[in-house]
């Protein structure tokens, strides 16, 4: 069988792209590394949905507009699975509440005082792994698959020497070996997670240097809730670690007194977050051919990215960061729009804006 689109990597990046192609496609593949959905960064985010605070610029609006699109998108399709309870955003000293004084002007979304900070009705927390299992419902999902070789042959990809399509989607965050270009240029963040079993009722989710969401009863005098997540720039083997979980235990207990913790649950991960923090959506650049094409590019000419040579049928979607679940459906819209209609992607987050940079820098062919 040759599928119109294999999509590698069933995180809530890949899960939210074949979603949105199910409704084109009936030859849909979903390879994954590892035995089930959401193992990797998607399974360490807490899957908190807030606001992004600050002045205008590129990324907040980004950010904000995907927020608005993916709560109504979840709200709409799966609402068992998230919980629209608003977020209290405290900030975590004198200098932090200065600066929320400054953003006040630029706020997108309604919000009040409360508690010491400000309560933003938007705000949401999302059952992780149900989202994924959700957004690949009839899709045909290849488990403990690794993909280690890519060929193109003829109109085709040929994966593994095993399996073909004519379109290929990489959403594989931090993990790019596969991309093999150069200026995709990845920095994982890694970070864990941890849920707990409390007695004490959380009524809505908080943040100030960690987030805590609102619990949900197990029974008359237990509840769960998710505390997350720390932020390692340095290389961790994926594992959990006692120390950021006393951390996350710490900040927590500043935020609201938790009684009777049990921690039932650490899972750890890297969040794929690019070197200028937006994503990376759309055709991948042939950073070899274009440059042959166009040498001067090199030495700061400019020429129409519509003109750069790009890898046929090859896409991604990919540097969501930490904020996966806000993002991804909102970038999987767009990238849907993108391969079906041929709607043209933000500049902000297409890939050429990395492959420029990255051109413009190179100085000898020892660096190619």
């Amino acid at each position: 069988m040759i599928y119109e689109y294999i999509i590698v990597g069933a995180g809530i990046a890949g899960s939210s792209i074949a979603h949105e192609l199910k409704q084109h496609s009936k030859k849909i593949l979903v390879l994954e590394k590892n035995t089930s959905i959401q193992q990797s960064a998607s399974a360490a985010a807490g899957a908190f949905l807030s606001p992004l605070l600050g002045k205008p610029n590129e990324f907040k609006d980004l950010v904000n507009t995907a927020l608005e699109y993916s709560v109504e998108f979840y709200k709409n399709n799966c609402p068992q699975y998230i919980n629209n309870c608003g977020t209290t955003r405290i900030p975590s000293d004198e200098n932090a509440q200065k600066q929320f004084q400054s953003y006040k002007p630029y706020i997108d979304f309604d919000y009040k005082e409360q508690e010491n900070g400000y309560f933003f009705p938007i705000g949401s927390v999302v059952r992780s792994h149900k989202i994924c299992e959700f957004l690949l419902k009839d899709i045909e999902v290849l488990y403990d698959f690794t993909v280690t070789k890519i060929e193109k042959k003829d109109a085709y990809f040929l994966i593994n020497d095993q399996l073909l399509c004519e379109n290929l989607i990489l959403a594989t965050g931090a993990y790019i070996e596969l991309i093999g270009e150069k200026y995709f240029n990845i920095r994982p963040v890694w970070g864990q997670r941890i849920d707990i079993k409390t007695s004490s009722c959380i009524t809505h989710n908080y943040h100030k240097n960690c987030s805590l969401s609102v619990s949900a009863k197990i029974d008359e005098n237990t509840n769960l809730a998710s505390i997350g997540a720390t932020h390692h720039r340095f290389v961790l083997e994926k594992k959990t670690n006692k120390e950021d979980t006393q951390k996350l235990l710490t900040l927590a207990q500043e935020i609201y007194e938790l009684k009777d913790i049990e921690v039932i649950n650490e899972i750890a991960g890297a969040r794929a977050a690019s070197v200028d923090y937006f994503p990376m959506v759309g055709s991948l650049v042939d950073s070899q051919q274009t440059l042959l094409k166009f040498p001067y590019i090199k030495s700061g000419s400019k020429v129409p990215a519509d003109l750069y040579v790009v890898h046929h049928n090859l896409f991604v979607l990919n540097g969501v960061g930490g904020r996966g679940f806000v993002l991804s459906p909102y970038l999987a819209k767009l990238l849907k729009e993108y391969i079906i209609d041929n709607k043209p992607l933000p500049q902000s987050i297409a890939t050429h804006r990395l492959f420029t940079r990255w051109a413009r820098k190179i100085k000898d062919d020892k660096n190619e």
